[in-house]
C-alpha cells in the first residue's frame, strides 16, 4: 500500500467520522430551528386571540345587549370572539386553528377532543402549568400545539355557569341546562389551543440541510483534490526521484544527477543529506581507486 493511498485513507476516514457528527447534530439544529419559528408564530396567534378577548371583554360586552329576540348573544362572549376571528383566518391560512375547548361547555362545538382533553387535564392535574408546548400527527401532517390553561378566575364567570337557574334566561333558552354549568372558582375548564402545521417549515429546513451537507461534500472533494496534489508535488514526486537516485547510487552509477529540493521542509533537508552523502560515497570510491 503506497503513501497515496494510506493518505487518502487517513483523510477518509477522519472525514466521514467528522461528517456523520457534524451531520447529526446539524440535523438537530435545522430541525429545531423550524420548530422555533413555528412556536414563534404560534405564540403570535396566542396572543392576537388574546387581544381580541380582551377587545371583547372591555369594550363591547358593555355595548352588545345579552339577548336579542330572545336568544342569546355568543358576540359578547370572548371566547366565542376569538375563535370566530380565526374562523376567517382559517379560511385563509388552512391548517392553522385557534380552539377554546372545554370539558363541559356551554356550546357543545367547543367539546374537547380526545386529545384536547389530554391537555385540558395536564392542566388540571399541574395546575402551576401555564403553557405546554406538544406535537400531534394528522392526516394533514405534523401539528404544533401550543396551549394555555382557561380557569374560573372571576366571580363574574361563575354568573352564566354555576347554576342554569342564575344564569340569563337567554343563554338557557339558546343551549339548554345541561351543559356549561357546575364550574367552580379557580377550577381549569378549558385550554386555548393555537395548533400551527410543521409540514411546510420543516420541508424547508430539511431541504436546507440536504443542501448544505451536498455542499459540504463538494468543498470536501475539492480539499481532498488539492491535499493530493499537493501530496504529489510536496512529497511523493520528490520521494520517487530521491529513490531512482539512491537505486541508481547502490548499482554504482557514477553518472547520477544531482537533486536538492527547493524548500527548507523535512524532504528538502532529506535531498540536501542525500547528495552530501552521494558526494561522500563518489569521493571515497576515488581514493580507493
Amino acid at each position: 500500500m503506497n503513501l497515496r493511498v494510506k493518505f487518502n485513507l487517513v483523510v477518509f476516514a477522519t472525514f466521514a467520522v467528522c461528517f456523520l457528527a457534524v451531520a447529526l447534530l446539524l440535523y438537530q439544529v435545522f430541525v429545531g430551528y423550524a420548530r422555533d419559528q413555528v412556536l414563534q408564530n404560534a405564540r403570535i396567534m396566542m396572543t392576537s386571540a388574546n387581544a381580541i378577548r380582551e377587545y371583547t371583554a372591555s369594550e363591547l360586552t358593555s355595548l352588545l345587549p345579552i339577548e336579542f329576540h330572545g336568544k342569546f348573544v355568543a358576540e359578547t362572549v370572548p371566547a366565542y370572539a376569538a375563535q370566530k376571528n380565526f374562523k376567517h383566518f382559517q379560511s385563509v391560512m388552512p391548517g392553522y386553528s385557534y380552539r377554546e375547548p372545554a370539558l363541559n361547555p356551554t356550546n357543545l362545538t367547543d367539546r374537547a377532543l380526545d386529545w384536547e382533553g389530554d391537555i385540558i387535564e395536564e392542566f388540571r392535574n399541574d395546575p402551576a402549568k401555564q403553557e405546554l408546548v406538544s406535537e400531534r400527527d394528522t392526516p394533514d401532517g405534523r401539528m404544533l400545539n401550543l396551549s394555555r390553561p382557561i380557569s374560573v378566575t372571576k366571580e363574574v364567570c361563575l354568573e352564566c355557569h354555576s347554576v342554569p337557574a342564575a344564569a340569563p334566561a337567554a343563554l338557557t333558552e339558546t343551549y339548554g341546562t345541561t351543559n356549561g354549568f357546575g364550574w367552580k372558582l379557580n377550577d381549569t375548564v378549558g385550554a386555548q389551543i393555537v395548533s400551527v402545521p410543521m409540514t411546510i417549515p420543516l420541508k424547508f429546513a430539511r431541504d436546507a440541510y440536504v443542501k448544505f451537507l451536498i455542499g459540504s461534500l463538494g468543498v470536501a472533494a475539492i480539499v481532498a483534490v488539492i491535499l493530493n496534489v499537493l501530496l504529489h508535488y510536496l512529497v511523493i514526486a520528490p520521494a520517487k526521484r530521491l529513490t531512482k537516485m539512491a537505486d541508481a547510487v547502490s548499482l554504482g552509477e557514477e553518472d547520477v544527477e544531482s537533486y536538492v529540493k527547493p524548500g527548507r521542509d523535512e524532504i528538502s533537508s532529506l535531498s540536501v543529506s542525500f547528495n552530501r552523502m552521494r558526494e561522500s560515497l563518489r569521493l571515497a570510491m576515488g581514493m580507493t581507486n
